[in-house]
C-alpha cells in the first residue's frame, strides 16, 4: 500500500496524557489523579452549558443545523462582527487545517516561532510546505519581519499568548508588524486571549478591530479554555468575508455536533463563570510564581491558564514529568519542543497543593 510522500517526515501530535491512561498503567485510583497537562478549565463547565446539552440531547438523532445560525449570531453580537466574517470548527485547530489546505502546497512557505503550537508545523508539513522558524522561543516580530523579507512566506503564524510558553505580545507591537506584511495570510491565534486581556489590557486584541485594520489576517478563538468546553471541541475563525468564503469551500458538512453548538452558545452567555474562572486562575498563578522563587526555578511570565518552569540543566524535565506521573500528577514535559521545561496548568487550590507537595519531593531527590 502506498501513502502520500509528505507523510514520511510528519510527527504525530502528542496530546496530554488522559486520566484513564494513568489509571491503566499505574493502578492509581481516578480520584487520586491530578491532571494539569492540557490547559483545561479546572473549574469545569458553565451550568448553563450543561443544562443546554441535556435539553439538546433529545435531538441527537437529527443532524445539527449546518448553518450554525444561533452560535454565529451569538458570536457576532459578542464581537460586533457579521456572521459572514465567521467560520466555526471542531476546535480552532480545524480552522487551522482549513487555512493550510486553502493556501499551502509544496511550493509555499510558512513562518512561525521556534517554539509554538505544534499543529502549525504539522498542517504545513501535510501540505508539503517549507517551514521557516525564528531563532527565539518568544515572538520577536523584528526577527519575524526580517525572515518575512527574506523568505516571503505564504502563511505567518502568531500565537498570542503563546502555547506552550505563555508569553504574550503587546497589541501595538503586533499591529506595527501587521502593517508591514500585506501579502501572506497571517493567523493570529488567540486561544488564551481571555486570560491575557484580563491580566494586561495592552495585550488584548479585539477581533473586530484586528480584521478591520488588516484584510489579510484571520483571528482564532476557542471554547476549550476559559469557557470550559475542551471536551466539546468548538473553535472559530474571524476574518474579512473573502477569506471566510475560501475556507468554507473546505469545510465538511455538519463538522460541529448539535451538543457542541448549543453548549458553546450557552457558555458564551455565562460571563460570570468565565470571569470567576479567570480571577481564580491568576490568584492561584501567584502561588506558582512564589513557588518558583522559593525553589530557584526559572519561569516565563504567563498570560494564560498555565505556567512554564524552565529546569536547570542537571534536572531532566522528562524525568521529572515521569516521576510526577507515577505519583498521579500529570504535567506536560516540553523536551519535544526543545525546552528542558514543564508546562503546568493552573489548577484548583487543592490540585495545586498536591502538585507543590509532589514536586517538592521529586526535586528534593536531585
Amino acid at each position: 500500500m502506498r501513502f502520500n510522500e509528505t507523510l514520511k517526515n510528519i510527527k504525530t501530535y502528542e496530546a496530554g496524557k488522559p486520566i484513564e491512561l494513568v489509571v491503566r498503567e499505574f493502578g492509581i485510583e481516578p480520584e487520586r489523579i491530578v491532571k494539569l497537562a492540557s490547559n483545561e478549565n479546572p473549574y469545569g463547565t458553565p451550568q448553563k452549558a450543561k443544562e443546554a446539552v441535556v435539553k439538546a440531547a433529545r435531538r441527537m438523532h437529527l443532524y445539527p443545523d449546518d448553518s450554525m445560525h444561533e452560535l454565529k449570531r451569538a458570536l457576532s453580537q459578542r464581537f460586533g462582527i457579521e456572521p459572514k466574517e465567521l467560520i466555526i470548527g471542531a476546535g480552532s485547530d480545524q480552522v487551522l487545517e482549513f487555512c493550510a489546505r486553502a493556501v499551502l502546497n509544496p511550493k509555499t512557505k510558512v513562518l512561525m516561532s521556534r517554539i509554538t503550537f505544534a499543529m502549525y508545523e504539522i498542517y504545513a508539513a501535510q501540505q508539503g510546505a517549507k517551514v521557516i522558524k525564528s531563532s527565539c522561543y518568544r515572538h520577536n516580530l523584528d526577527e519575524f519581519y526580517k525572515l518575512y523579507q527574506t523568505h516571503r512566506p505564504d502563511i505567518i503564524h502568531i500565537c498570542t499568548p503563546n502555547n506552550p510558553t505563555g508569553d504574550a505580545l503587546d497589541r501595538d507591537y503586533l499591529y506595527d508588524f501587521l502593517a508591514k506584511v500585506e501579502e501572506p495570510l497571517v493567523i493570529v491565534d488567540g486561544a488564551y486571549m481571555e486570560y491575557a486581556a484580563f491580566k494586561e489590557p495592552k495585550k488584548a486584541i479585539d477581533p473586530k478591530d484586528l480584521i478591520q485594520k488588516f484584510g489579510n489576517v484571520l483571528y482564532l478563538g476557542t471554547f476549550s479554555k476559559a469557557y470550559g468546553l475542551g471536551g466539546m471541541r468548538v473553535g472559530y475563525g474571524i476574518a474579512q468575508e473573502p477569506i471566510i468564503e475560501q475556507l468554507y469551500k473546505l469545510r465538511p458538512p455538519f463538522n460541529v455536533t448539535t451538543l457542541s453548538l448549543v453548549a458553546a452558545g450557552a457558555a458564551l452567555e455565562d460571563e460570570e463563570f468565565v470571569r470567576q474562572s479567570i480571577e481564580k486562575n491568576f490568584a492561584q498563578m501567584d502561588r506558582y510564581v512564589q513557588y518558583a522563587l522559593k525553589r530557584g526555578l526559572e519561569f516565563i511570565e504567563s498570560y494564560t491558564n498555565f505556567i512554564t518552569y524552565i529546569l536547570p540543566q542537571q534536572i531532566s524535565s522528562k524525568e521529572v514529568a515521569g516521576k510526577l506521573l507515577r505519583r498521579g500528577v500529570i504535567v506536560r514535559d516540553l523536551t519535544g519542543y526543545g525546552l528542558n521545561a514543564l508546562r503546568i496548568t493552573i489548577g484548583t487550590p487543592e490540585q495545586n497543593d498536591r502538585l507543590f507537595s509532589e514536586l517538592d519531593e521529586v526535586l528534593d531527590g536531585y
